[in-house]
Parts: C-alpha cells; sequence; structure tokens
C-alpha cells in the first residue's frame, strides 16, 4: 500500500503481510506510574502495539504521550490516541511535535466523546478540528512536511503511521463504507473498528469494503474484546450507542453460572478472533479489554496469535 519505509514496528508487521495484534491500555485517574508499569506486563510481547486512550469516555486520565513515553521506556510500542475535544490546531500539532521527538511514531485520529458524557460535563469542548480534518493534518505533516497552515515545518516532515477508527454498526450502516473511503482519502493508513460480537453484520460491512477497494488502500484492524459477565453484556447491548451484542450472546452469558462468566467472556472473544481472521480484507485484530488487561496473553495464546513475530 505504501512504498515508503515504515516507520514502526506496526507498520512493518502490517506490510509485511502478517496478522496484526493490537491491544489498548487504559491510562490511570492519577499519577502514578506503577498503574503503567502494572499493565503494561501483560501487553509486552503479546501485541504488536498499545492504544494509549486519550481521555477516553471524556473522563480525565493521564495524558496519553505520558503514558505512551513510559511504554517507550518499557520496550513497548504506543500507538498514541488524539482526539479533537481538548485541543485547538495549534495544541493539537504541538503536542505532534512533541510526540515525534519522544520516539511516538504511531497516532489515532479520534473527535472523542462528547464532553457531557464524562465527570466534566460542564468543561468546554474544542473541536476546532473533526477527526478527518485531523487525519488530513497529519497526513500534510507527513507528507509535505507543513502545518495546517502551510508553513513549513523546521527540520522536515513528521511522518507518523496514521490510523483511524471506524464503527461498522452505527447508523446509517449503508454509510459506514462510505465514511471510511472519507478517513482513507484523509490519509488513513490503518483502521481499528469498534468491538465486533455480530459477526455476520461485520462481513456484511467487510464485503462493502472489498466493493470500494478500500481493503487495497488500508489496514483493517478488527475490534474484539472480553465480556466479563452478562449485566455487562447486557449494559453493552442496551445503553452503550454503536454496539451490537447479538441475543445469542446474551442468552449464552445467560446461562453460564455467574463465577464461569469471565471465563466464557474470552471463550467467546477467541471465536469472535478465529471467524474475523477468515474474512477478507482483515489485516489484524485491535483486543480492547477494558480495564481488564490481564486478560489479553490468554486471549491471544487461545487464538493462536502468540508467538508473535520478530521484524
Amino acid at each position: 500500500m505504501s512504498e515508503r519505509a515504515p516507520v514502526s514496528r506496526l507498520e512493518k508487521i502490517l506490510t509485511k503481510g502478517i496478522f496484526a495484534v493490537t491491544g489498548e491500555l487504559g491510562p490511570p485517574k492519577g499519577a502514578d506510574r506503577s498503574v503503567i508499569e502494572h499493565k503494561a506486563q501483560y501487553l509486552k510481547g503479546v501485541v504488536d502495539a498499545v492504544n494509549i486512550t486519550d481521555c477516553q469516555t471524556a473522563v480525565v486520565r493521564m495524558c496519553s504521550m505520558a503514558v505512551a513515553k513510559i511504554l517507550l521506556e518499557l520496550g513497548i510500542e504506543p500507538t498514541m490516541q488524539m482526539t479533537c475535544r481538548d485541543r485547538n490546531r495549534i495544541a493539537i500539532q504541538s503536542d505532534l511535535l512533541g510526540a515525534y521527538a519522544l520516539g511516538i511514531r504511531n497516532i489515532l485520529a479520534l473527535t472523542g466523546d462528547h464532553q457531557s458524557f464524562g465527570n466534566h460535563p460542564e468543561a468546554k469542548g474544542v473541536f476546532d478540528l473533526d477527526s478527518i480534518q485531523l487525519l488530513q493534518v497529519i497526513h500534510k505533516m507527513g507528507e509535505e512536511g507543513v502545518f495546517a497552515n502551510g508553513e513549513e515545518i523546521e527540520g522536515g516532515p513528521v511522518r507518523f503511521f496514521l490510523g483511524a477508527a471506524e464503527n461498522p454498526f452505527a447508523d446509517p450502516f449503508d454509510f459506514r463504507p462510505y465514511r471510511l473511503a472519507k478517513k482513507v482519502k484523509a490519509g488513513a493508513r490503518f483502521i481499528q473498528t469498534q468491538m465486533i460480537y455480530n459477526v455476520p453484520k461485520f462481513a456484511q460491512f467487510m464485503q462493502r469494503v472489498r466493493n470500494l477497494g478500500l481493503d487495497d488502500k488500508v489496514y483493517i484492524l478488527a475490534g474484539v474484546g472480553p465480556i466479563k459477565s452478562y449485566g455487562a453484556a447486557k449494559y453493552m447491548a442496551t445503553k452503550v450507542p454503536g454496539m451490537d451484542v447479538p441475543e445469542e450472546i446474551l442468552e449464552r452469558l445467560r446461562k453460564t453460572p455467574k463465577d464461569q462468566q469471565k471465563e466464557e467472556g474470552i471463550k467467546i472473544c477467541v471465536e469472535i478472533i478465529q471467524q474475523v481472521k477468515e474474512i477478507p480484507g482483515v489485516a489484524g485484530v485491535h483486543i480492547m479489554a477494558i480495564e481488564w488487561e490481564e486478560a489479553v496473553p490468554q486471549i491471544a495464546e487461545m487464538a493462536g496469535l502468540l508467538p508473535r513475530p520478530e521484524v
């Protein structure tokens, strides 16, 4: 998809055609570095890169750049998430320069959850850019060596391996591949999707993606995640916008004894990984074990994703 030399391990994995595995680490609501170090031990050597969420759900947490730097020190490649919610284009570009100087090479560009959903609902949202505009800005910084205003960047281009998110299940369903196409046109090189529980519907989405030829232009990593309990599954199915949890998964967890539901959730996640691997155009999986990082090694092992290759 690109003849330029990869800038990160994740880009190397994908350009070599290896099925990629990424994970996610949620920063703490405090400044204790040991929390990062504890979570990181479950992910090191298990995934190819680790997403650092940027105040996910609009809740104040340790900043993604600092956590990404800590992961680099621990020998783990980070993917720094950057949202448009809290920064204007000046702050965003400034942070990108700082991130690059620190050795961070993977960026996931997001609009960000609205501040009204978080723990400071009275905060003023910025949204100077949206995710597609942010992709365009970062793309220009890397390909043309200029800021959003066209001014040249001192020292030359700042090139990241640039990613974006996509939700195959959000309404209107028919529009989602076209929104993905916009992100690809804006510069996205890899896509991480919303968590998949409805595999047949995701397969339909991928068919449309292939029909548009997008699978030849961008690496698509299918989002997956273990569910801890029937209650959690029911909450995701009924309270989380854009989530599609089929009735058969709810019923399967409901019939499982409570003390075995975590293990059943892991089994379901592994089964979904095995199913999405068979869908043409899927280049990897993004395992989102929200506040359950210790489950990731077991999932990766059971799904046959270990050991991760040297590149």
